[in-house]
């Protein structure tokens, strides 16, 4: 199935036009997220940006803050820098290197943290003028809590040259969410 898409995402990308795809931007979203393994759920919201220091290298931010089940409050973030690549007009190879920080807080019991490393590898796909689609991988590496590994799946909709409204999915080891995005861009 995903070497199918793939397929079908280069065929469709090759008759697409783009003039490069742009790093600086704000995200603003909501969503939701479950942990498969304990059988809870919540909602929450995010926000994150990325700011291009060069033509190949960009430096990233994004927070999470979700609500769950059990009135318990679950806080990430990250922070890195990224490397992007064009292999043709319409399509980018993106690399990232980043510090992860995770929070929970659990009434009656307190508050549990951890941090660690990440690495991901992605791309970014324009599919026509408007559309863009972006699939990743990324392997997060925590102090106490050990490693995940998960998968992401988004596409965006310019319905400005400035703003982008889209859907994206990520599914680890041991969770899945989903979530509605606004995107702001502020140069190319």
């Amino acid at each position: 199935m995903r070497s199918s898409l793939a397929v079908l995402l280069l065929v469709f990308s090759a008759s697409a036009s783009a003039e490069g795809f742009d790093y600086n931007y704000l995200d603003l979203g909501y969503g939701t997220i479950e942990f498969d393994d304990l059988n809870v759920d919540g909602d929450g919201f995010e926000i994150g940006g990325s700011y291009a220091v060069s033509d190949a290298f960009h430096v990233f931010v994004d927070y999470n803050a979700a609500d769950l089940d059990f009135n318990v409050d679950a806080t990430t973030w990250d922070a890195g820098f990224g490397y992007n690549m064009g292999l043709s007009d319409t399509i980018d190879l993106v690399a990232d290197l980043s510090y992860e920080y995770v929070e929970f807080d659990v009434p009656q019991f307190g508050s549990a943290d951890d941090n660690g490393l990440g690495l991901g590898v992605g791309l970014r796909f324009a599919v026509g003028d408007r559309l863009e689609l972006d699939a990743g991988v990324k392997y997060i590496d925590l102090e106490d809590s050990g490693d995940d590994t998960g998968y992401s799946l988004g596409g965006l909709y310019d319905f400005t040259d400035s703003f982008s409204l889209g859907l994206s999915g990520d599914w680890g080891d041991n969770t899945s969410a989903y979530a509605l995005n606004g995107r702001f861009y502020f140069g190319q």
